[in-house]
């Protein structure tokens, strides 16, 4: 693991991005709440939530955070057949939040698969990715499109 003991703490903020493309029947009916499982994206943005706050225990060599705030959004397209995910992950603190973003993206998109794999065997989850990322020594990322 990377020594940080001599790092200052400071402001640190990470959005990441993933896709979970389906069935257009199948957003309509998580848009619809008439997924068996319940409330598909409720559930999932508590599993990215409860996901983020573990990362240092599920990617080896990552230190663990205390996380000051964590959003997960969702943008339905039932048209395109997908859901997008962002997640925002922010700390105050000696190493960036960029594993606990995506990590929390990668556990929504999980989620959303095994709640709706019953009425759609063809969902696919891709396009997970940092965004951004803002603090520390190395400053500002901003993926460019």
């Amino acid at each position: 693991m990377v020594d940080v003991t001599d790092k200052e703490p400071s402001l640190r903020e990470a959005v990441a991005h993933g896709v979970v493309r389906m069935k257009p029947a199948t957003v309509r009916a998580i848009g619809g709440k008439k997924i068996a499982k319940g409330d598909v994206l409720a559930v999932a943005r508590i599993a990215g939530i409860m996901a983020a706050k573990r990362t240092g225990e599920i990617i080896p060599l990552c230190h663990p955070l205390e996380l000051t705030g964590i959003d997960i959004e969702f943008r339905e397209d039932a048209k395109q057949g997908e859901i997008a995910i962002e997640a925002r992950v922010r700390t105050v603190g000696r190493t960036g939040v960029e594993m606990e973003a995506m990590t929390a993206v990668s556990a929504a998109a999980l989620t959303v698969y095994d709640m709706c794999k019953s009425v759609d065997r063809e969902i696919v989850i891709s396009d997970i990715m940092l965004i951004k990322k803002s603090g520390g020594k190395s400053g500002t990322f901003q993926r460019q499109e």
